[in-house]
């Protein structure tokens, strides 16, 4: 009773003071700009005398929270300009407005500004990037920045694809203004993928957010990434060109500022980098994307756009032999294969997206999507291989140190596959926004209709020491195989309304409320559900400036093509929706550390799984079970701290700490005792305990315009599984990925810089020389394994073993890139 008391005098004391306080409290507002009054977005602004602070919006707005009744010095700080300190009078506090021009602090310095300002009205992180493209990462583009985010893994530098807090690569939702983009689905390693879909010299904004998203979003169980192409007002371009290919983009408006277009086309050959892998032959790979975003303007309520893409990977090889050692120290094995056939493998996409967007007033917005996506996919090789397995001597001062001493195993495999796949995909959406007073409605629909073509004939014959594998005894059987041919065709409906309250609490703390629902229907099996969705952050008034975020909700998976085949190809007519529900907490920690600006942020997170499909993956290729049968979890830690830890430029690092597991349910096996195990709970294929992502950048104080930019990644060991469709507990560990790239620029042209009368580089805004090292270290990187089978004695027991499949070398690039 005592503690009730003073719990109840302690409320009231405080709400005394509060409102005492509260008294003198005054809000000063303004925008911050630069030097050409361009507003400056996601700068931090600081009450030194309170501790308290703000960042401004997309607009440069700020409001602020002062004492009316004292000096106030606030402290306005922004990646790539110059601290400044400002001392309020009592003029400023009776007008309420102040506007702030911030000065640009390294001139020479075109920076990537990757701020990881999270939106609070919901769970995602705002990313500016500006020239993507001198990042040292082989993949490139936005891909090689959401990597380093927390939460996000991925183990191999040849695909743009990445994994999600347990999540696979077909969990990620992609738009493009407010466009779904699809990938090709045949791919199976890095090699063949090529140029993603997004071109980074056209992109103005980019948001993504690892889970708890709104209901906005469609139905995937682990990301989204929100990509907006830049309507130009000026004419703008660049060209780039390297040892792994090149890109022209050009941007402009019209006179009357109607009418703007952005235009981009890409090449990329990675022949170059292929040539360090263990197999070697003759790598032909070609990569070929142009895009067009155009947008008109009819009058001051209606506007139009048209996004378009052409995309053609192409990729041909030639095995000739390889050798790899793999093993122990005391027990090293050395395989060597000798080949014959070739690969020849063939996607070609297009999408058209038409956009009308109708704006009546301020508070009103609606939009009309109408889109169409096809992609053919041809996946043809025949390559035979004839392989011997030995035993290296590993005795040290043995004379045959190094030689092999023992022959292991000795056999041929071939491998068929004629595997054609078409689809295409027509949607038609319909979308609006209202805005009154303190709420943000939004609401929407979409129909698709989808139609797949999708032929599978593939398989592997191997043979051991004459035996053919499987050995019966009785005839020769096909080690592998799969056959059929599906074709689909169904309509999907898909619908959502949420609305964003945000309201500014007694004590001039915010709060934001986002609430959705979410409806789903696809007539190919009458799959059906309704999803909600919620999310909350609350900003106090603290003297640290901090942000605490709750997001919670079902997501649930429809199935596609991928999904709903099995290990032989055919489709499962009953497939149903892969369920997930997500907890998400997380708070943003903004703060001054050397008289610049920081940002420390942490989320934990909780999801829960049913009716999921069991897949396993060899290096990107996902090969699913076709059945709902397991329910699983993921559960970790992630934390990421960017900021200036270089005056004017940021670096970040990132670090997630996960576990995701999995059941299937009535998996069962005979161990050698003849008793039924059950395995219970196991790991996922992305179960990865830590990862750890570092981007760092500096450049010499006295000369900026000589820059250095480093990228640092780190996974530890991934699961991997035998071959066998049947087993999924059988869990073994790959090493652990580890790989540094660094590059080196000169900035020989800045828009500041010009040269003698006459000097064609004059009529560059800037022009960079990039040197880079790709795998600093030269460590070598495990992608996947090739299972080799041997025959061991007459009644044809065979071992199997795991040889690693090593990813790319060391390596050197040359880039020039010039701005106009």
């Amino acid at each position: 009773m005592k503690f009730l008391r003073f719990l109840v005098l302690s409320i009231f004391i405080t709400i005394i003071v509060m409102n005492c306080y509260a008294q003198n409290i005054v809000s000063l507002s303004g925008k911050v700009i630069n030097n050409s009054g361009q507003p400056i977005e996601l700068a931090h602004i600081r009450n030194t005398n309170l501790n308290t602070g703000i960042v401004s919006d997309k607009n440069g707005n700020y409001s602020i929270s002062i004492n009316s009744d004292q000096s106030t010095t606030i402290q306005i700080s922004c990646v790539g300009y110059i601290t400044r300190e400002l001392i309020i009078d009592s003029e400023t506090i009776k007008k309420g407005k102040l506007d702030i021009i911030l000065q640009v602090l390294v001139t020479d310095i075109d920076e990537v500004s990757v701020i990881g300002e999270s939106s609070p009205e919901a769970n995602l992180v705002r990313i500016e990037a500006k020239n993507i493209g001198l990042l040292p990462d082989l993949s490139g583009g936005v891909e090689s920045l959401i990597k380093t985010m927390p939460g996000v893994s991925s183990h191999s530098e040849l695909s743009s694809q990445y994994s999600v807090r347990g999540g696979n690569f077909d969990e990620n939702l992609v738009y493009v203004n407010d466009i779904e983009i699809y990938r090709p689905f045949l791919i199976r390693s890095g090699q063949q993928e090529g140029l993603s879909f997004l071109n980074s010299d056209m992109v103005s904004s980019i948001q993504f957010s690892a889970g708890g998203f709104e209901s906005r979003f469609g139905d995937r169980m682990s990301s989204v990434l929100d990509i907006r192409y830049n309507k130009p007002t000026k004419f703008s371009g660049d060209l780039s060109m390297s040892l792994l290919g090149g890109s022209i983009h050009a941007e402009d408006v019209s006179n009357n500022g109607k009418f703007t277009y952005n235009l981009g086309f890409r090449y990329k050959t990675s022949q170059y980098l292929l040539n360090t892998l263990e197999t070697k032959g003759d790598y032909n790979p070609e990569f070929y994307d142009f895009q067009t975003y155009f947008t008109y303007k009819i009058n001051n309520h209606f506007d139009i756009d048209f996004l378009g893409n052409y995309s053609l990977n192409s990729y041909r090889f030639v095995p000739q032999n390889r050798e790899t050692q793999f093993g122990t120290i005391s027990n090293t094995l050395s395989l060597k294969i000798y080949y014959d056939g070739n690969e020849v493998d063939k996607f070609e996409t297009y999408l058209g997206a038409f956009t009308a967007n109708y704006h009546p007033s301020e508070q009103l917005s609606m939009r009309l999507i109408l889109s169409a996506f096809n992609t053919s996919e041809e996946e043809t090789y025949d390559i035979q291989g004839q392989y011997y397995l030995n035993e290296l001597d590993r005795t040290i001062g043995s004379d045959t140190y190094g030689d092999s001493i023992m022959n292991i195993g000795i056999g041929t495999f071939l491998n068929h596959a004629r595997n054609f796949l078409d689809a295409q995909v027509y949607s038609a959406s319909l979308s609006g926004g209202y805005y009154l007073s303190n709420n943000k409605i939004r609401w929407g629909a979409k129909y698709n209709a989808e139609i797949i073509d999708d032929n599978v004939s593939q398989w592997k014959m191997l043979d051991s020491a004459g035996y053919s594998l499987p050995h019966t005894g009785s005839g020769i059987e096909l080690y592998e195989t799969a056959k059929a041919q599906n074709l689909l065709s169904s309509n999907r409906i898909t619908a959502f309304i949420q609305n964003t309250y945000n309201t500014t609490l007694k004590n001039e703390s915010e709060l934001f409320l986002n609430i959705g629902l979410r409806a789903h229907y696809w007539d190919y099996n009458n799959d059906f559900f309704i999803t909600p969705r919620l999310s909350l952050s609350y900003k106090p008034v603290w003297k640290r400036d901090m942000i605490f975020r709750l997001s919670s909700g079902m997501y649930y998976q429809s199935a596609f093509i991928k999904e709903m085949k099995n290990t032989s190809g055919l489709i499962n007519p009953d497939i149903e929706s892969q369920k997930s529900i997500h907890f998400v907490l997380g708070n943003d920690y903004i703060f001054n550390a050397w008289n610049r600006p920081f940002k420390f942020t942490t989320e934990i997170y909780y999801k829960y799984f049913t009716d999921l499909i069991p897949y396993k993956i060899d290096n990107v290729q996902i090969t699913y079970m076709g059945e709902n049968k397991a329910k699983g979890y993921a559960i970790g830690l992630d934390m990421k701290i960017n900021g200036e830890f270089v005056k004017g430029i940021e670096s970040w690092a990132s670090l997630s700490i996960m576990q995701t597991k999995e059941d299937i349910d009535g998996d069962s096996y005979i161990d050698s005792n003849d008793e039924t195990i059950y395995p219970g709970y196991y790991s996922r294929p992305t179960d990865q305990l830590v990862n750890f992502s570092l981007f760092f950048q500096d450049y010499l104080p006295r000369n900026p315009s000589y820059r250095m930019l480093l990228s640092l990644h780190y996974g530890s060991r991934l699961p991997f599984s035998s071959p066998d469709p049947d087993r999924y507990d059988q869990i073994f560990r790959m090493k652990p990925y580890r790989r540094v790239d660094i590059g080196f620029s000169k900035v020989i042209k800045s828009e500041e810089k010009t040269f003698r009368t006459g000097n064609p580089l004059n009529k560059l805004k800037s022009l960079w020389l990039s040197f880079e090292v790709f795998n600093l270290l030269d460590i070598d990187n495990t992608i996947s394994y090739m299972w080799v089978k041997t025959v061991e004695n007459q009644s044809g027991l065979a071992a199997q073993y795991a040889v690693p499949n090593y990813l790319t070398s060391r390596r050197f690039n040359l880039k020039l890139t010039a701005k106009f």
